[in-house]
């Protein structure tokens, strides 16, 4: 989860020809399947793409974040430069402990990763709904750890198990003393 303050700021309301001094916001925010799904039904394109976004996409998506109750859009006016680093920052970083190794690496384009989704692999992996407000790096080791021991372990080549075989007569050998 992401805390961020918005400061406190004083501004000049031309109406009233009168300054206004706005008072510091607390924000918790974090970057979720929940936040994500918002998102996309209001953009109507999927967030996880390539695709360049909007300064007003961006700002959408931080109010999406935002798990602070009562806090109206408007405060995204108030965010500073530094916020939205901040906010950059959190949801560039790693969220989790997991590690995949040496996993082979997925060829070719592959589907679109929209929110629906990611819900259909909670679905198939009877993942209870309620890590939709996990953080989304956090939710996709989960996922992943899912898909990977579902699957047969994979069968080791002719050549791999001679390399195997091998391996370990040296490591006999050396063992007794002996030349074979």
């Amino acid at each position: 989860m992401l805390k961020i303050t918005i400061p406190e700021t004083e501004l000049f309301d031309e109406s009233t020809q009168k300054f206004i001094n706005v008072e510091a916001v607390e924000l918790e925010m974090e970057h979720s399947l929940f936040s994500m799904s918002k998102w996309e039904s209001e953009f109507r394109k999927p967030f996880l793409s390539s695709e360049a976004k909007t300064h007003d996409e961006v700002l959408a998506y931080a109010y999406h974040m935002i798990s602070t109750p009562g806090i109206s859009r408007g405060v995204l006016a108030y965010l500073s430069d530094d916020n939205m680093a901040e906010i950059n920052k959190y949801l560039e970083e790693k969220h989790t402990a997991t590690t995949f190794g040496d996993m082979p690496k997925q060829k070719g384009a592959g589907e679109v990763i929209t929110s629906e989704l990611v819900y259909y692999w909670l679905v198939a992996f009877q993942i209870p709904f309620e890590v939709e407000h996990w953080n989304l790096d956090r939710l996709f080791a989960l996922v992943r750890i899912c898909n990977v021991k579902n699957n047969p372990p994979k069968k080791m080549s002719k050549h791999e198990i001679a390399r195997r075989n091998r391996d370990l007569n040296e490591q006999r050998k050396a063992k007794l003393g002996t030349s074979g």
